[in-house]
């Protein structure tokens, strides 16, 4: 029994809201499929809230697939701005493939024939992450840590962990990490995110050891250092070894690992930083390409992108895109000045 009020609302697993999309000047990198996911969610929510969804004894919706293919279609075209370039250049029909089998991998639905169930949150776990009370650690590490435990349950105590942010529970969740009985991949992308909301760099050697793997994609590796690059962006690092593993994260063959440790690279403050995401302007990658563009402009203002465009060594593609953010930008100051002379 937990000894503490609680209210468990009809709130989907996933909140997202129009204000949080917008693209702030730090990075660009919310333009992931987690972002797309909590579009379709805000939508879902929305259509509880005006009945045209109903929720059933159980507390789940149940619709046909047709539903969700129509609502995700509408969100392509809707929230084109805040849709990466990779999901963007996907055919209508891969894009919905895509974002399904994420929503079916983070428990959000689940796909039986033409008939899918969404699971809002009645989970006691997101009970007790919401009381932020330092007790429910030990009640959630016990099932984290339970070889018993259904590894869904474990997912949702390692973010509730995360979320609480008591930093008696980093060294269980670093064991997790290292614990290579446990064999969910997913549970130890839970615990690198729950880390990393806690901040405490006594995580940090164990996050580094994750990007100095050589696991990859074939091991469903990439996931992790994904995580693992995320977190380490949230807590204060210094030291070789970390930056290290940042160089070595950019020479990664998952895109979106390069991604993360530019955004890594330009928050970390480090002089020899601008040298290495200068080099990711002749990625393969156009969107790694994309992001390292950005990164410079946060670090170094506008004078970078003139300096990308009119350099005749510069790579095709980070010049488009330099050139890019430079209509952007001005386009954003004529709308400013607009809306002043309102």
């Amino acid at each position: 029994k937990v000894g503490m009020d609680v209210e468990i609302t009809h709130n989907m697993v996933l909140l997202y809201d129009d204000a949080n999309c917008v693209l702030k000047d730090n990075f660009p990198n919310a333009k992931k499929i987690t972002e797309i996911i909590l579009m379709v969610n805000a939508k879902i929510k929305e259509d509880i809230n005006n009945g045209k969804l109903l929720l059933d004894e159980f507390e789940t919706i149940t619709v046909k697939e047709n539903y969700l293919q129509t609502l995700i279609e509408e969100i392509r075209k809707e929230k084109k701005p805040y849709i990466g370039k990779t999901y963007l250049d996907f055919t209508k029909e891969k894009f919905y493939e895509e974002v399904l089998i994420y929503m079916e991998k983070y428990n959000i639905i689940e796909k039986c024939d033409d008939n899918i169930t969404i699971y809002p949150v009645v989970s006691i776990t997101k009970a007790l992450a919401n009381t932020k009370d330092s007790q429910a650690v030990y009640p959630l590490l016990y099932c984290l840590n339970s070889k018993d435990e259904n590894y869904k349950v474990k997912l949702s105590c390692a973010e509730a962990l995360g979320k609480i942010g008591d930093k008696y529970a980093v060294l269980p969740l670093m064991n997790i990490l290292e614990d290579e009985t446990e064999s969910s991949v997913y549970v130890k992308e839970s615990a690198v995110s729950a880390l990393g909301m806690i901040g405490d760099e006594k995580a940090v050697d164990s996050l580094v050891s994750i990007l100095e793997s050589k696991k990859g994609f074939l091991d469903k590796f990439t996931f992790l250092k994904e995580r693992a690059l995320e977190a380490l962006n949230k807590i204060s690092f210094k030291g070789d070894r970390v930056f290290n593993a940042l160089v070595k994260s950019l020479r990664d063959e998952s895109p979106q690992v390069r991604i993360n440790a530019i955004e890594v690279l330009m928050n970390s403050e480090d002089e020899r930083a601008i040298d290495l995401i200068k080099g990711m302007l002749s990625d393969s990658n156009k969107e790694v390409v994309q992001n390292a563009v950005i990164a410079l402009y946060n670090i170094l203002g506008d004078e970078i992108l003139s300096e990308i465009i009119n350099d005749e060594t510069s790579p095709p593609n980070a010049k488009n895109e330099a050139l890019k953010l430079q209509d952007d930008l001005r386009e954003e100051e004529i709308e400013e000045a607009n809306e002043q002379d309102e």
